[in-house]
């Protein structure tokens, strides 16, 4: 379902520097963007809104489309191939693509196996994807961490416990996968951050907390983490609510650095959204007082 700002709402697309500041880049009434990813070259943000995929040029401040076909309207579940050509995208119809990152043709990985997948991660050398697979369609049912090549076929079953997981994503050397999971309690929606070998050894929870943790995303370089911060009880990762981002050392997830207070949630965060330098990274806020200006 493609999302939309409500009435007196606005977009705001941030940066946040590792030292702790945070800078306002784009603002709109128009459109709900969501979940950036930042290029390679460090000049541009990704985006989706309106179904559609955008480029946000940070030195103009331009937002301009980029012009996809075979593919039906996208999710906030986009992350770029590490060769900085392309991209893998999700579809509202379920399934995954790839896409090159300048506009054209998209081709579908996935196949129609009668779940839905929900694509977070690609492996350091673009061969592989890491998605959530929802099993018939039923949201009522936990997430599955799965894997699949990149070019398509059967997809692996990484094992993370019983409980509903998320946002799945490789380590910079490919050797560990990041997310959330409610694999560690029977509290309903508490999700806790952990990471797990691909091959589904070695789970372990990397955060024990009081709130709701989600999408954990690790700098190019290793050293340092983002992730979303939701109130205790939280269930899912939901729209419109008071949320904090959160920056971490890696080597101490139980200490955060610095933290961003954001009203927003769902597409504030969803996808990795750090600058190739590891310096920056990028989040969505959505405030309802949309007449106070920039």
């Amino acid at each position: 379902m493609v999302r939309t700002l409500q009435p007196g709402q606005c977009c705001e697309v941030w940066t946040a520097s590792v030292t702790g500041e945070s800078s306002l880049v784009f603002r709109t009434e128009d459109m709900l963007l969501e979940a950036p990813n930042w290029t390679l070259d460090g000049r541009a943000l990704i985006l989706n809104g309106d179904g559609s995929l955008w480029r946000l040029d940070l030195a103009a401040g331009a937002l301009t489309e980029v012009p996809l076909t075979g593919v039906p309207a996208l999710n906030n579940d986009h992350v770029l191939d590490p060769d900085g050509s392309g991209i893998f995208l999700s579809g509202d119809d379920g399934h995954i693509y790839r896409a090159p990152l300048a506009g054209g043709q998209a081709t579908r990985i996935t196949d129609d196996d009668g779940s839905l997948h929900f694509l977070h991660g690609v492996s350091p050398d673009g061969g592989r994807l890491a998605y959530v697979d929802i099993a018939a369609g039923d949201f009522a049912r936990p997430g599955r961490l799965r894997t699949i090549a990149s070019a398509g076929g059967p997809p692996e079953n990484v094992e993370v416990g019983q409980g509903h997981c998320d946002g799945p994503e490789y380590s910079a050397d490919g050797i560990w996968l990041y997310l959330n999971t409610e694999s560690f309690t029977t509290a309903p929606g508490h999700a806790q951050l952990a990471r797990v070998r691909p091959d589904g050894s070695q789970f372990e929870r990397l955060l024990d907390s009081g709130t709701v943790d989600w999408f954990p995303h690790l700098s190019p370089d290793g050293r340092l983490a983002s992730y979303l911060r939701f109130p205790a009880g939280t269930r899912g990762h939901p729209a419109d609510l008071p949320v904090e981002v959160v920056l971490v050392s890696t080597n101490d997830w139980a200490t955060p650095l610095h933290t961003w207070p954001v009203f927003g949630g769902q597409g504030t965060l969803n996808v990795s959204s750090w600058s190739p330098d590891s310096r920056l990274f990028a989040y969505v806020a959505y405030p309802l007082d949309a007449g106070r200006g920039a």
